[in-house]
């Protein structure tokens, strides 16, 4: 009876906190201003790509339909996270009730999870202009790629319902618990529980595999198939396009899918909080950062589109 009332005591936790940056104020405005300028950045950048892919008669193709997609895709991905992280580097003591980290869970995994099914889709998207060309048209429709799309989100949102109710059904110990980490991502708020988590943590490498292994299989097993279909090409420079159109993707997907793996898939017992909230750094600022630079600084037609796009905005 004793051990169950201490249990219910600690169990009653309404809000949480998050472990701070630094507590140093000079080195929080500082931390506060590259934030803020990185969020800033990103925003502009994917604004930019949805609004040359929007407005370029030119890019109305599946291809930079999935890249205006996978953009926006990021906007929202790093809008969840951001401003709470904002309030909290200026306010170390400041809360987020049981029920906005909840959602903020849900919404940064379900929007991380279509972010990965996109991906994959955008490789299915190159293997079939590159290694069946003359049926692109047929296979790629509008249709099917909104469907696509749909689907990935979906199937993203399904999954990640299911194991953020799970969680948040678990009892949290402590008044007002200290996460380890600066958004409510799902392997430290686990830590938290005051209850036995091994059937959550299976859901989660569960999850983990589906939104994270099968697409990056899918992913390299259309890699394989795009590699030798391009080695087949006799021209030089249709051998570099169609390389330098597929290194941009792969960069994108070897840092979502290494970093996103080494903190979801990685065994409980070799993982490390500090690890991981660096590791989260990295998808959470740095993917969706380089996302439009890479696309546009290595593809010629958004290079171009982009120039025409600002001439006729500087010539009306």
């Amino acid at each position: 009876m004793v051990v169950a009332v201490i249990v219910f005591n600690q169990s009653i936790a309404s809000e949480f906190i998050f472990q701070a940056f630094s507590t140093i104020p000079e080195i929080q405005r500082l931390l506060f201003t590259f934030f803020l300028l990185l969020y800033l950045t990103i925003i502009f950048g994917n604004v930019s790509i949805i609004w040359v892919v929007y407005t370029e008669q030119s890019l109305h193709t599946p291809m930079y339909f999935f890249l205006g997609n996978l953009s926006f895709l990021e906007i929202c991905y790093t809008t969840v996270v951001v401003p709470q992280m904002l309030a909290s580097v200026l306010d170390v003591h400041k809360a987020i009730p049981v029920a906005n980290c909840a959602l903020q869970m849900f919404f940064f995994t379900s929007l991380g999870g279509t972010d990965c099914f996109m991906l994959a889709v955008m490789a299915y998207d190159r293997y079939v202009a590159i290694c069946h060309p003359l049926r692109y048209n047929l296979i790629m429709t509008w249709k099917m790629c909104a469907w696509l799309v749909v689907g990935c989100l979906g199937l993203s949102l399904m999954l990640c319902l299911e194991l953020t109710v799970m969680i948040f059904t678990l009892p949290f110990c402590g008044h007002q618990p200290r996460i380890n980490h600066f958004l409510c991502d799902v392997p430290p708020v686990l830590r938290l529980a005051c209850a036995d988590t091994h059937v959550h943590q299976t859901v989660l490498y569960s999850v983990g595999i589906m939104v994270l292994a099968v697409p990056f299989l899918l992913i390299s097993v259309s890699y394989i198939y795009i590699v030798a279909a391009i080695l087949r090409i006799h021209s030089t420079s249709g051998r570099h396009q169609a390389f330098s159109t597929c290194s941009s993707h792969l960069t994108v997907v070897i840092l979502q899918y290494g970093c996103c793996s080494l903190v979801y898939l990685r065994p409980k017992s070799s993982s490390s909080e500090d690890e991981d909230r660096k590791l989260a750094l990295i998808y959470t600022f740095v993917t969706p950062l380089l996302n439009p630079l890479i696309y546009s600084l290595r593809n010629k037609d958004v290079k171009q589109a982009l120039k025409k796009a600002m001439r006729r905005t500087a010539e009306s």
